[in-house]
């Protein structure tokens, strides 16, 4: 619970523009990467919008992670309610084919500079 004077105290929920960011297990195989990315697509479809979904492909990782070298990287940038990505965020939690994912929030400015949400009304100057 938080207390008045935090993030996301403010009352109501509102739509928020969210990255997530997934990497799927380096041992599958392209059409094994592709039904992931469509069911996850899906997942997040069924509580938020989509906007971008940015494929990077397979990448070596800097570090070993359970012991994996490699994994194929994806990038989704989205706008939902906040907390309506909580059943996704499971579902990643315990997929066997993901070895890490990161949802973040993104602060308003570089939501709106991006284009997921309505920014301030630029300054005129009348001089």
């Amino acid at each position: 619970m938080r207390g008045p004077g935090f993030p996301g105290s403010e009352g109501g929920n509102g739509v928020r523009a969210y990255e997530l960011m997934v990497i799927h297990d380096g041992d599958l195989d392209d059409v094994q990467v592709q039904d992931e990315l469509k069911d996850l697509r899906s997942r997040i479809e069924e509580v938020a919008t989509i906007a971008e979904v940015d494929f990077w492909g397979r990448r070596r990782f800097a570090y070993e992670i359970d012991h994996k070298t490699e994994g194929y990287y994806s990038v989704v940038e989205l706008t939902a309610e906040g907390g309506a990505m909580d059943p996704v965020e499971r579902a990643l939690r315990i997929a066997d084919s993901v070895v890490r994912h990161k949802l973040i929030r993104l602060p308003d400015d570089e939501a709106a500079r991006r284009g997921l949400l309505a920014g301030p009304a630029p300054a005129i100057d009348n001089q």
